[in-house]
């Protein structure tokens, strides 16, 4: 009983500190809940982890809250996913809900909006960084590779045409072009077999 008292402590007070400290939504969060889950408390294997991510990113709701939701219950069942999601909730819930109270002051400040400037950069790296730690995990896998190489190409193509390219037809388009190649090379290893 004290040691699933411990667990949950952790799991709050952990998720509690991603919460707090980073900035930039769900995809920054990745980053840091990846550092804490995989690197330094073992909750998670990498590879876990990147499965986890497609699964959050697939489902319904904000990625980093299902990832949290996730890692609590495999911990510590519905109660570890309970205090998981409240702890990486708690702190932005807490500071948005004063500032919302005074967000037209708040923003006049200049030194608030010179922070908030340098935020959104450093928010971006830490989605750029998130990006690159599952480049290096799929690296030498020749479909994997192939399906973020053409995701990379129709973006920045989308991008610099003016388009806009939703990330969940990416997404549905990646996982159909997936299946195709599996079902291929099953349909192959199949016709295979029957000719041996």
């Amino acid at each position: 009983m004290h040691k699933q008292s411990a667990i949950l402590a952790e799991l709050f007070l952990s998720m509690m500190k991603v919460g707090l400290f980073t900035f930039g939504g769900g995809y920054a969060m990745i980053s840091v809940i990846t550092d804490t889950c995989v690197e330094k408390k073992r909750w998670l294997s990498q590879d876990e982890m990147m499965n986890l991510t497609v699964v959050a990113e697939s489902t319904p709701g904000p990625i980093a809250i299902n990832c949290a939701t996730f890692v609590g219950y495999k911990m510590a069942g519905m109660m570890g996913a309970v205090l998981a999601t409240l702890g990486l909730i708690l702190p932005s819930f807490t500071i948005l809900f004063f500032i919302s109270l005074y967000l037209d002051q708040f923003l006049e400040i200049p030194l608030i909006a010179a922070a908030c400037r340098g935020i959104r950069i450093g928010a971006g790296l830490l989605i750029l960084d998130a990006g690159m730690t599952m480049l290096r995990k799929i690296k030498g896998k020749r479909q994997p590779c192939l399906i973020a190489g053409g995701a990379f190409v129709l973006m920045l193509a989308g991008n610099l045409l003016g388009m806009r390219i939703s990330s969940i037809v990416l997404m549905l388009a990646a996982g159909a072009v997936s299946l195709a190649l599996y079902a291929a090379r099953y349909a192959a290893g199949r016709k295979g077999g029957a000719g041996n």
